[in-house]
């Protein structure tokens, strides 16, 4: 893990973590503490514990079994998958929503009615591809967020944000919770899409941030819910098989 990458939190804590269980004070087959108890044991929030137990995941320590916790899977990490770290989804969401909430702003006063065409759509695009291929909507969801950044016309505001889309495709533990997000339902919304068109086309640079605040604001709540959710969903399972067995 680089130096420059241990001033993450999340890094940190994976580190710690790391080392624990390479000395034995997690033995492979044991639980972890919950996510409540990690979190002020560092404290530090629960979404960057859930960052840790990613980095842990991809580099093959521990197996997260829904309803039931995170157990050691090993004491050293898989061949090859040492530090698989980069920059958190929580990280890269709060920062896309600080930036592109503002290009959103930018773009309302410079946006071209041919560019608004387009985002209608892409909308549309996103409609169709939801109940086909959840791949192919979001890559149609890449390019209407791409597109607004273009409409901007400031050549630092496209940079940035090519560079958090970019710095998104690499990242293994976006790639992880993305997978999550998907097993728990979590598609793009058409309506907050369309919200963010119709703010361009009013011409309101108010209008156009808090609508793209307010998409990335329920985005990053959805991954924080993915786990739970799916949790939650193993739990009423049990529940019912316990039930069967009694009546």
């Amino acid at each position: 893990m680089s130096a420059k990458g241990e001033n993450r939190l999340y890094e940190r804590v994976a580190k710690d973590l790391t080392g624990q269980i390479a000395e034995g004070r997690y033995a492979v087959g044991q639980r972890l503490p919950s996510e409540r108890d990690l979190a002020q044991t560092y404290s530090v929030s629960r979404p960057t514990i859930r960052e840790a137990i990613i980095a842990l995941e991809l580099d093959g320590l521990v197996d997260v079994r829904l309803g039931s916790g995170v157990y050691v899977k090993a004491q050293t990490p898989n061949e090859g998958q040492a530090g698989a770290t980069d920059i958190g989804p929580f990280e890269l969401l709060e920062a896309r929503r600080a930036i592109e909430a503002e290009a959103c702003a930018m773009a309302a006063k410079r946006i071209t009615n041919d560019e608004l065409d387009q985002l209608d759509a892409l909308v549309i695009e996103m409609q169709t591809e939801n109940a086909r291929d959840v791949d192919r909507s979001e890559d149609a969801d890449k390019r209407f967020h791409m597109l607004i950044a273009s409409s901007t016309q400031n050549s630092a505001m496209i940079a940035a944000v090519e560079m958090l889309w970019e710095a998104r495709e690499r990242s293994p533990q976006t790639k992880l919770m993305g997978e999550k997000a998907h097993a728990a339902g979590v598609i793009p919304r058409i309506d907050e899409h369309a919200a963010i068109v119709s703010a361009l086309r009013a011409r309101s640079p108010e209008d156009a941030r808090d609508a793209m605040r307010r998409h990335l604001t329920r985005v990053l709540n959805s991954l924080l819910a993915a786990t739970e959710v799916q949790e939650m969903e193993e739990a009423k399972a049990r529940i019912a098989a316990a039930r069967d067995r009694y009546t």
